[in-house]
C-alpha cells in the first residue's frame, strides 16, 4: 500500500486537513495518510524545513511525502515532484524543496497545472495525489511531468561557525518549549576539537555542559543535549525553557528587532 505522509500549515482545526485526506482517497481508497503536523507557522521556512527533515529520514523507502506548506508564496504555476535518498517529496515551488534536502536533490520533475481551473490547496493536492498515483501504477518519474525544470532554490539557515564559536538560530520550539538550534552534533564537535565550551543564551545564561536526558539535572534547572534529530536543545527539565528565557524562533520579518532573543551562541576555549 502506497504511505503518504502529510505536512502542512493548515492549522488543525480547519476542514481543509480532512478535504485534503478526501481528495487523496478519492484518487486511490488504497493510499495509508500519516499526519507529520499541520501546525506548521505560517511562512516559517526554517521551522518547515526542521520537521520535515527529521521526520522524513525515519520512514521507509519510497514513501511519498506531501509538504503543503505556503503553497501560495506566487501564483503557483507547477508543483515540484523530487526523488531523493530513496523518497518523493512533492512540494510547492517556493524554495523549501532545497531547504529540507540541505542540497539539490538528485532528480525534479516538474509537476504543471491546468490553467483554466482554481488553483486552491484540494486542487494542488489533487494534482499531487495524481502524480502518486501514476508512480504506483508502474510509471517511470520522467514522464510523471516535465523533467529537468528549473524551479527556487532557497539555502537552509545555516549556523555562523568562527575558529572560537558558532552562531545558531532558534529554528524550533516544541510544546514543551523546549528550544531546537539549528546546531547539529557533528558540526558542534568539529568545531569544539575536544575543547570546553559555554553555551550562552539571553545575555547572561549559560550552559558548560552536555546532557544525555532530561534527568541528567534536577528538576527546574536549565540543560543542553543533543536531540534524536541530532540538533542542540535547550530545556529546562520539567520547566518551560522558551517562555522563562524569552527566547523565540528565528524570523525572517523579525530579524532586527528580536535577534538576541533568535540565538544561541557557543564559545569554546
Amino acid at each position: 500500500m502506497p504511505l503518504i505522509t502529510l505536512t502542512s500549515d493548515i492549522g488543525s482545526p480547519d476542514y481543509l486537513v480532512g478535504a485534503v485526506k478526501a481528495q487523496l482517497l478519492q484518487i486511490n481508497p488504497a493510499f495509508t495518510i500519516v499526519d507529520i503536523s499541520h501546525n506548521i507557522p505560517p511562512f516559517n521556512y526554517p521551522q518547515a524545513a526542521y520537521v520535515c527533515r527529521g521526520a522524513i529520514k525515519n520512514f521507509p523507502e519510497f514513501t511519498y511525502h506531501l509538504i503543503l506548506v505556503n503553497l501560495f508564496e506566487k501564483k503557483p504555476e507547477q508543483l515540484l515532484l523530487a526523488f531523493h535518498n530513496n523518497q518523493y517529496i512533492l512540494c510547492a515551488d517556493n524554495g523549501l524543496l532545497t531547504m529540507i534536502l540541505e542540497e539539490s536533490p538528485e532528480i525534479v520533475i516538474g509537476i504543471p497545472l491546468e490553467k483554466t481551473v482554481t488553483k486552491n490547496t484540494t486542487y494542488l493536492t489533487s494534482a499531487m495525489g495524481k502524480a502518486i498515483n501514476q508512480l504506483v501504477n508502474g510509471e517511470s518519474i520522467k514522464d510523471v511531468g516535465i523533467p529537468d525544470v528549473s524551479y527556487i532554490e532557497k539555502r537552509h539557515l545555516r549556523p555562523v561557525l568562527e575558529s572560537n564559536s558558532i552562531e545558531g538560530q532558534i529554528i524550533f520550539i516544541d510544546s514543551f518549549e523546549n528550544v531546537i538550534v539549528n546546531i547539529t552534533h557533528d558540526q558542534f564537535e568539529e568545531q569544539r576539537k575536544g575543547r570546553s565550551f559555554r553555551i550562552v543564551f539571553k545575555r547572561d545564561e549559560m550552559i558548560d555542559r552536555i546532557s544525555e536526558s532530561y534527568a541528567d539535572v534536577a528538576e527546574g534547572e536549565k540543560l543542553a543535549l543533543f536531540n534524536s534529530a541530532g540538533y542542540l536543545e535547550i530545556a529546562i527539565n520539567k520547566g518551560n525553557a522558551a517562555g522563562l528565557f524569552g527566547l523565540k524562533g528565528f524570523s525572517e520579518k523579525m530579524r532586527q528587532g528580536q535577534l538576541s532573543y533568535q540565538t544561541i551562541k557557543v564559545y569554546f576555549e
